[in-house]
């Protein structure tokens, strides 16, 4: 038997050259050599019940490590399961490689089993799609994937890799690439004064923080440009944390489905400085309708075009640099006005709600006891549903990368396997999955996976037997909802069966204590928490009741 080098081990030596510490994925027939070259190697791989949540366990420890999670599976239906996550990868901005296996170059070129063209597939959402018909492109390729997917703006790279191409001997003349890493730029002086210009013309600035301005580690900066020019500050969902929600100019997230208070702030002003905003991240028209006021745009990137995004300057560096060199250049203070008043609205919602003794709990009541059951750095995972409102909304977010949602894809279904790699990218930080009943049941079966990898986590499940917020909209716009609601296993049972520990909350006190309680567990626990959502439409006829003086 050949006992040369083979490409699989190849490439498993240029993942350990770019860091790679973790690949999750299911083997399949096609690519049973790569899994044994990653078994005699310093990277764990990490077997998942489903190549989605292999996805989605790549992409959040991207998100938090900003270095690119791996994916891997094999060709045909398992390549394709990894595809959603790809797709989440890329619109959230978020670094990722998904790697798979592909038939034979003996037969790409012809009908054959499995074969489908996974490169035209994965096309339409990576930064970059492509197959390893050589394996000597195995140093160039991996290192281009990773290079592509690491800068901004970062997103997900797949390579497709041919089951005689993984097979083939490669000389020791083959080895992988250095690795470099773009610097990021200063700001143009001609560019920094341009926006100092209207500054100085500006009454009512306001900041818009995003995922970039996460991304760059901006938060420091931001709050030196927010307190040096007294100017209010809100974030998008994907921005939460990077200026802290008890901070006096802060004004919360933006991004609800209707005028928020929030969004009062955007009424009243006349400059939009857009901090490492993106505009997947939610429609500039919700916060500039009449397309007339000023944006600076600082980011490593130009912005989207958008009529309701038509940006006076732009900054295109590093985002931290960027805004010390713009508010040095300003030298002057604004009276910001009507931070304190929507800062207390949102406050006095949330105090409402965590005295809230109805049952089943009001959503603001769940909010509230998640906050209290979490330190400051711990991470709870939003997945999709009414539950993303309420918590994008009114949960107070201190540091950056702790409150997760996908708001570029808007994808159920990623929190549970996305939790696995947040406990692997932050062992020390206790992980919360805030999830509704229907995307539970979507991914669930990775609690095995956790407790097989012995991670701790907690899963608060907000259970309306229906799809929340599906009905909620249809409710709103129609007047009426219709095929929305579904039936539900007993969630305690179903924990049990896998070993995890199951809580059911029968009255509003319990839920606070049992948070506690599983936060502190050594172990997986699963809480079903029945939720009452009527609380929605009082939601939205409460703000529609506000006026421009937030009364």
């Amino acid at each position: 038997m050949d006992q040369s080098r083979s490409a699989a081990e190849l490439i498993v030596q240029c993942l350990e050259n770019e860091g790679v510490t973790h690949v999750f994925g299911i083997p399949g027939e096609e690519n049973i050599r790569l899994v044994d070259a990653l078994s005699r190697s310093s990277i764990r791989y990490v077997l998942t019940r489903h190549e989605q949540g292999a996805s989605f366990m790549a992409e959040i420890y991207g998100r938090l490590t900003g270095r690119a999670g791996v994916c891997s599976a094999t060709l045909g239906p398992g390549a394709i399961n990894l595809l959603l996550g790809t797709a989440d990868a890329t619109t959230n901005s978020t670094p990722l490689i998904a790697l798979s296996a592909q038939v034979g170059l003996d037969r790409y070129f012809k009908e054959s089993h499995q074969g489908v063209d996974l490169v035209s597939m994965f096309a339409p959402v990576t930064k970059w799609s492509a197959l390893v018909s050589l394996p000597g492109a195995v140093p160039e390729m991996l290192r281009k994937a990773f290079k592509l997917a690491q800068t901004e703006r970062p997103g997900a790279v797949y390579l497709a890799v041919p089951e005689d191409v993984e097979q083939a001997a490669v000389g020791d003349a083959l080895t992988p690439l250095p690795l470099n890493v773009p610097r990021s730029e200063e700001p143009s002086p001609e560019q920094v004064n341009r926006a100092a210009a209207v500054f100085a013309s500006a009454r009512n600035p306001i900041v818009l923080a995003g995922h970039g301005a996460v991304r760059g580690a901006a938060g420091a900066a931001l709050r030196r440009f927010a307190e040096a020019l007294r100017v209010p500050v809100a974030t998008t969902f994907h921005g939460k944390g990077v200026f802290p929600d008890d901070h006096p100019l802060a004004l919360g997230a933006v991004g609800f489905m209707r005028h928020d208070y929030v969004n009062f702030g955007f009424d009243q002003a006349d400059v939009i400085v857009a901090v490492g905003y993106e505009l997947q991240e939610f429609d500039p028209v919700r916060i500039n309708p009449g397309g007339d006021k000023k944006i600076i745009h600082i980011h490593r990137f130009p912005a989207e075009v958008d009529a309701h995004y038509d940006v006076s300057v732009g900054l295109h560096a590093d985002i931290g640099r960027s805004l010390d060199a713009v508010a040095k250049a300003v030298g002057r203070t604004f009276d910001a006005r009507g931070e304190e008043r929507i800062r207390a609205l949102l406050a006095d919602e949330l105090a409402a709600g965590s005295v809230d003794d109805r049952f089943p709990l009001a959503p603001a009541r769940i909010v509230a006891d998640t906050r209290a059951a979490l330190g400051r750095n711990d991470i709870v995972l939003v997945d999709t549903g009414a539950l993303k409102m309420w918590m994008a909304r009114l949960y107070p977010t201190y540091e950056p990368n702790t409150c997760l949602i996908s708001n570029g894809l808007s994808t159920m279904a990623w929190t549970v396997p996305g939790a696995i790699g947040a406990k692997i990218a932050r062992p020390e930080a206790k992980v919360l999955v805030a999830t509704g009943d229907g995307a539970f049941l979507m991914n669930s079966q990775e609690i095995e996976t956790a407790l097989r990898l012995r991670l701790p986590m907690t899963i608060l499940i907000w259970v309306d037997d229906a799809y929340g917020l599906i009905r909620w909209k249809m409710d709103l716009e129609i007047g009426r909802d219709t095929d929305t609601e579904f039936g539900n296993p007993d969630f305690v049972r179903y924990a049990e069966s896998f070993g995890a520990v199951g809580y059911r909350i029968e009255a509003a006190e319990d839920l606070l204590p049992t948070l506690r309680t599983a936060l502190a567990a050594d172990t997986v626990s699963v809480i079903a928490c029945p939720v009452d959502y009527s609380a929605n439409l009082s939601l939205i006829e409460s703000l529609g009741e506000l006026d421009e003086s937030l009364s």
